[in-house]
């Protein structure tokens, strides 16, 4: 079962909100830097990538942290989205991919479970993946970015397990993970360099 193109663009615009004063990207710019590096075989310069269902989705391998690479680039399989999975195959692929020093991919699968779950789970699964996230950014050197993202995620698991009073949901560790999130984010703000793999989440503790 996959998820609706609508719901992944909500859930991506919830995720990483634009600030209201953020300049507007220069597409033409970004197409202009896309066709200068290397296109698909078959793909006009310029011409935007869409997948097999018609929706503008780039095509451009990605690394382990999701960065986008020329085309012709070797680039990591990309976690594929809008699947449908129980809570502990939730947990446990995202503990893989945290451990494989993959995040961005593991935030995509809290990401299935945040858009395809009930809706008081939402918030749950929505500060997961913001805590993926802000590994992410940390692994790939964006302290602010990184530290703000865990902060803010630590911040909505914490409170969602207060207000429904659910201390260890489907055996999550929320205490241990607030305060993971807490001292990388001080960490990255220090200075230190973050190897995704090495400072990733037990997320059921341990």
């Amino acid at each position: 079962m996959r998820l609706t193109a609508e719901n992944r663009v909500i859930a991506r615009t919830a995720l990483y909100p634009t600030p209201p004063d953020a300049p507007k990207p220069d597409r033409k710019r970004d197409n202009r830097s896309m066709a200068s590096t290397s296109t698909p075989e078959g793909r006009q310069p310029g011409a935007r990538d869409r997948d097999t269902e018609g929706r503008a989705r780039s095509a451009r391998p990605r690394d382990g942290l999701g960065r986008p690479l020329p085309y012709d680039a070797q680039g990591v399989p990309r976690q594929p989205e809008g699947i449908v999975r129980t809570p502990e195959e939730t947990v446990a692929e995202a503990q893989a991919l945290l451990e494989a020093g993959k995040p961005f991919h593991a935030h995509e699968v809290f990401e299935d479970a945040w858009k395809s779950g009930p809706d008081e789970e939402r918030t749950l699964w929505r500060g997961l993946a913001q805590l993926a996230v802000g590994l992410t950014h940390a692994a790939r050197g964006n302290a602010t970015g990184g530290a703000r993202l865990l902060r803010r995620g630590a911040a909505a698991i914490e409170e969602w397990a207060a207000r429904t009073g659910r201390k260890r949901p489907y055996d999550l560790d929320v205490q241990g993970l607030t305060e993971w999130a807490r001292e990388l984010a001080g960490d990255v703000e220090g200075g230190a360099t973050v190897d995704a793999g090495a400072r990733a989440p037990g997320l059921r503790g341990g």
